[in-house]
């Protein structure tokens, strides 16, 4: 079969495993580890059709670029920061992870982070081991009959709740994406506000991706609702947690503890304070290091990877399903640019979404299109409060259990382009937007937003701003901006049609303005809303 002749470079360290299922499959896989980009440059130009990474080497569009018979890459893993997916889709390259492998493991040391705050035991170990033989100062906590708040209800959330539940706990859980007028996907969960939750819970868990809407989550207002004496576990991502205000919560008594296999900043810095706390737990990142993990996301990986050559399937793509290579070339562009209309969208939105209406106008619809309704829906779900495990395959599900509908138009002439996709999204709140985007050869362009033309490439870090249409404004942007070290790709400005008397302003950029520099943003007077969007 020409599957076997497919020439499947591993680049990290994975489970034996996952090297049998290869050789099982008729694949001969080479592995090279701790290779430097020159060095991959240089192996991936011999011909390697497939790449099998961990999180430690980065698939840069460089290496993509060099590597003309490139086909497929393979995270084993869920996150793919380290590949740039955007150079993969533009190469007809698919990238596929493994989102399932971790799930388990994760939910399993939120689980024992709980029950270590709850008796104190790694305290209770190094007072022992230092020759004291004390008990009352250890007297713990029982989780039986206590609320449990869980703050998302992804595959690790509801994994957390079945076993908290087990436990015979309580469990609250918010997930701002998910309908609480439908049923809990867990039976016997409570949906709860997050502030709610927050003021009912004894311990409160969380289970969310990092971004600009979930960054210091747990502020120093959300940890003032909390209970006197709860308890704080986050194995999810650093920054979720406004540290400083834990760290004041901690000192003044209202926390009882924190447990925390993120931070911030990792490693944490020398003397960082909550780290020699005795009310603190704090673990280095161990949310995936388990050896059933690294064997499960390993062996699917490896299935994965054979799967694709020997039957044409790409499981849990990120980008693209397979399609025939000439197509996939073709369509890669297209399929880039749904995807981020949808991310567009979504981060321009307060709230869930719940209606997407997806047009296809021009020559476009002559064309394979079935992938690019997908293709808008994984863009707008990867800001909506959903991880990178979201892809091709399990986005229609995910939209469900959201309450986000689709719908598809075509047609087969657009007034002002040959091709062109158009977007309409209606949040929960009943508020709505459009946007349009087109191709200029390859480059994905945003041409219109919300009644505005616009000419924008789509791609890096883009400012919104609603500000009061008056002389000056732009120069106080550019003020803020210009000391905050960002350079201004492109400026467009227009009125929006709302009556409202203010203008819209979108600034292409090309780095990210600090939290700082966004903060001095919005307590600029004439400006109403500042977003950024990255695309």
């Amino acid at each position: 079969m020409p599957g076997k002749r497919a020439s499947i470079l591993v680049c990290d360290d994975l489970s034996p495993a996952a090297l049998e299922i290869f050789r099982a499959r008729g694949f001969e896989p080479v592995v090279a580890l701790k290779q430097t980009e020159d060095q991959l440059v240089e192996r991936v130009q011999a011909g390697v059709q497939a790449l099998v990474v961990r999180s430690s080497t980065r698939v840069t569009r460089r290496v993509i670029e060099a590597a003309s018979d490139l086909r497929v890459v393979g995270r084993a893993g869920v996150g793919v920061d380290n590949v740039d997916c955007d150079a993969a889709s533009e190469r007809g390259v698919v990238v596929m992870n493994t989102p399932t492998g971790n799930s388990t493991t994760t939910a399993e040391l939120a689980i024992a982070l709980l029950l270590a705050l709850a008796r104190h035991i790694p305290r209770a170990d190094r007072i022992t081991r230092s020759g004291s033989w004390e008990k009352k100062a250890l007297t713990g906590s029982e989780i039986t009959g206590k609320t449990l708040g869980i703050v998302g209800l992804g595959r690790i959330g509801r994994i957390v709740a079945e076993r908290a539940l087990g436990l015979r706990m309580q469990v609250l859980a918010f997930d701002p994406y998910l309908d609480p007028k439908l049923a809990a996907p867990v039976p016997g969960v409570e949906f709860a506000a997050l502030d709610e939750l927050c003021a009912r819970a004894d311990f409160v868990t969380l289970h969310v991706p990092l971004s600009d809407a979930t960054r210091n989550l747990v502020s120093r207002e959300r940890i003032g609702l909390m209970k006197k004496g709860a308890r704080l576990v986050n194995c999810a991502r650093g920054g979720l947690v406004d540290e400083a205000a834990l760290l004041e919560a901690l000192e003044a008594g209202r926390l009882a503890g924190a447990a925390l296999d993120v931070l911030e900043e990792e490693p944490p810095r020398q003397g960082h304070p909550l780290v020699g706390r005795e009310d603190v737990i704090v673990t280095p990142h161990l949310g995936a290091s388990s050896h059933e993990a690294q064997h499960a996301v390993a062996v699917d990986v490896a299935r994965q990877i054979c799967d694709f050559f020997e039957l044409g399937v790409a499981h849990n793509a990120v980008n693209l399903p397979a399609v025939g290579a000439d197509t996939l070339r073709a369509l890669a562009p297209w399929v880039q640019l749904a995807e981020k209309l949808g991310a567009f969208l979504a981060q321009v939105t307060q709230g869930p979404l719940a209606r997407l209406e997806l047009t296809l106008a021009g020559e476009i619809t002559r064309a394979d299109t079935r992938h690019l309704p997908l293709a808008l829906l994984v863009g707008a779900l990867r800001h909506q409060g959903l991880d990178a495990g979201v892809n091709f395959v399990n986005a229609p599900i995910f939209a469900r259990e959201r309450g986000l509908e689709l719908f598809e138009n075509r047609h087969e002439e657009h007034a002002m382009f040959q091709s062109a996709l158009e977007v309409t999204s209606r949040a929960a709140n009943g508020v709505s937007h459009h946007v349009t985007g087109t191709l200029l050869g390859r480059a994905a362009l945003v041409v219109e937003f919300d009644g505005l033309r616009l000419d924008l490439e789509a791609q890096g870090p883009l400012l919104l701003t609603r500000h009061a249409d008056q002389p000056g404004v732009v120069g106080l942007l550019g003020g803020v901006l210009g000391r905050a070290g960002v350079n201004i790709r492109r400026i467009e400005l227009g009125p929006r049609a709302q009556g409202d008397g203010l203008a819209t302003g979108v600034l292409a950029l090309y780095s990210e303005p600090s939290a700082e520099a966004l903060a001095e943003l919005r307590a600029l007077g004439p400006l109403r809303e500042v977003m950024l969007v990255r695309l």
